[in-house]
């Protein structure tokens, strides 16, 4: 005889209500069982307290006698530190990206790579070119003053040629 730690549901249509039962495994969902350990009510929110209970020390018994829980009630046992969670078992290659994919990933974050290298070579040579910059503006200045001087003479109204400004 397989014992089960499993849901029986209860409840109106569309409004659930469910009675953790110990049965025996070949019985029907909604079946005889043979002790009612607690229920579950999901219409209830996640952190009310009456959404699951359980009586913990007689689940405790039923386990030692060899009952197996089934995913959801193992899931609200492991929540209430009764038993350890089960492990999640890695899912089929669907959840993975295909082929095709993985290389346009890959293309993608090559580009970027490449675009940061570049970037840095770029940033490196302005780096470089900076102080070229900086003494080519040093003498700039030097070249500038007589520019300096015609603009001061065409501000006073005359014009380079020494001769007064025509209006026209």
């Amino acid at each position: 005889m397989a014992l089960r730690i499993r849901l029986s549901r209860g409840g109106a249509k569309k409004r659930p209500f469910y009675r953790i039962v110990v049965t025996e495994g070949s019985s029907p969902r909604d079946g005889r069982f043979i002790e009612r350990l607690g229920h579950y009510n999901p219409m209830v929110p996640k952190d009310h307290p009456d959404r699951v209970l359980l009586k913990s020390e007689r689940i405790q018994h039923w386990l030692s006698q060899g009952a197996t829980p089934s995913d959801r009630v193992a899931k609200f046992l492991a929540a209430a530190d009764i038993i350890e969670a089960r492990p999640i078992p890695e899912q089929t290659k669907k959840s993975k990206p295909r082929p095709k994919t993985l290389e346009r990933m890959q293309a993608r974050d090559e580009a970027a790579k490449a675009k940061l290298e570049a970037a840095a070579v770029a940033e490196q040579s302005a780096a470089g070119a900076a102080p070229a910059e900086a003494a080519a503006e040093e003498e700039a200045p030097a070249e500038a003053a007589p520019a300096d001087e015609a603009s001061e003479a065409g501000e006073s109204g005359e014009s380079e040629d020494g001769g007064a400004k025509t209006e026209g």
